[in-house]
């Protein structure tokens, strides 16, 4: 298993290299750069421009500039951005740690939902119970995350009972500290509820489907034969071969979060790594562009990675091979 561990580690480095340079090279061909626009403000003079385009090596080709900024991850050093002027790094942390718990409460609220309504559907197939999980998987796969992003946001508007946009309150600082928590928690209910919806519907109907062709096995039909009560049947012997089949999505579900993240970031004004991707990419802030899209695919690649851990866990044949 370490073995396999290390060797998947060893892979991410190609690969985020390759995603960093393809972002550079991406961010070459677009016109202009952070300072460039400076030069419209009659109150900078072209050489302060030049001189501050020197200092961060964008007077270089793209691929020099990559080198440079390659050299400074290497020594931990993610770089400056030139829009919030401020370290990339300290940048970084924050924004990626609200993106986390973003989609970390809507992985939790996704699974923690879908699979036990995925489950009754499948126990009581063909019941009013089945229809309303069919009914409820229907609309989160048909209302995009966009629609259902504005509809949260006019919500929150109307009812006052959300916060519209935000991670916390102005008055966050002069909070007690479980008044901050709950604060934070406020504020994260409606994005994580937004970003979950169409997770949760795609894994109930996994969880439904797979529960399905799992009871009619030929070892679930003797267990019952032998007598075995039906509940124990069900959640003794078919859920655990019937999950395994999710364990191998959870990654993708993770990414599709991810993903969603960036959307439900920008239209809920929820600080994080998607919002500040966007913000860096109209500012033209080449090196925070670079590094949000790399820590987003690390991120992915980490999702992928704890799904292969949990199905590997999950399954002896795949911990014997």
């Amino acid at each position: 298993m370490w073995s396999y561990v290390f060797k998947r580690l060893l892979h991410m480095i190609p690969l985020l290299l390759g995603v960093s340079l393809l972002t550079f090279l991406l961010m070459s061909l677009a016109p202009g750069d952070y300072y460039t626009s400076l030069l419209q403000n009659p109150q900078i003079s072209p050489d302060v421009v030049a001189r501050l385009k020197a200092q961060f090596h964008l007077d270089r080709p793209w691929y020099i500039q990559y080198f440079f900024w390659l050299d400074g991850v290497l020594h931990g050093d993610l770089g400056y951005s030139m829009a919030y002027h401020i370290s990339a790094t300290t940048l970084m942390v924050g924004r990626m740690w609200n993106t986390f718990l973003l989609s970390f409460f809507a992985l939790i609220i996704a699974w923690g939902v879908a699979v036990p309504l995925g489950v009754w559907a499948a126990v009581k197939k063909d019941s009013w119970i089945d229809h309303a999980c069919s009914l409820i998987a229907f609309v989160g796969l048909s209302v995009p995350d966009v629609l259902l992003s504005l509809l949260a946001l006019w919500f929150a508007a109307a009812t006052g009972w959300f916060p519209v946009g935000g991670a916390q309150s102005p008055l966050y600082d002069f909070m007690s500290p479980a008044q901050q928590f709950w604060d934070r928690v406020h504020h994260l209910i409606l994005p994580a509820l937004v970003l979950a919806a169409s997770s949760l519907a795609g894994i109930m109907r996994q969880m439904r489907s797979n529960l399905l062709d799992t009871l009619r096995t030929e070892y679930v039909t003797a267990a019952r034969a032998r007598g075995l009560a039906e509940g124990w049947v069900v959640y003794k012997h078919a859920l655990r071969n019937a999950i395994n089949p999710l364990l191998t999505i959870f990654g993708y579900s993770l990414a599709g979060l991810l993903s969603g993240a960036f959307i439900v970031e920008n239209i809920m004004a929820w600080p994080g790594l998607g919002r500040l991707t966007m913000e860096a990419f109209f500012a033209k802030d080449s090196y925070l562009v670079v590094d949000s899209v790399v820590m987003a695919t690390a991120l992915l690649i980490a999702g992928n990675f704890i799904a292969d851990l949990l199905l590997a866990w999950s399954d002896p044949r795949i911990r014997l091979e």
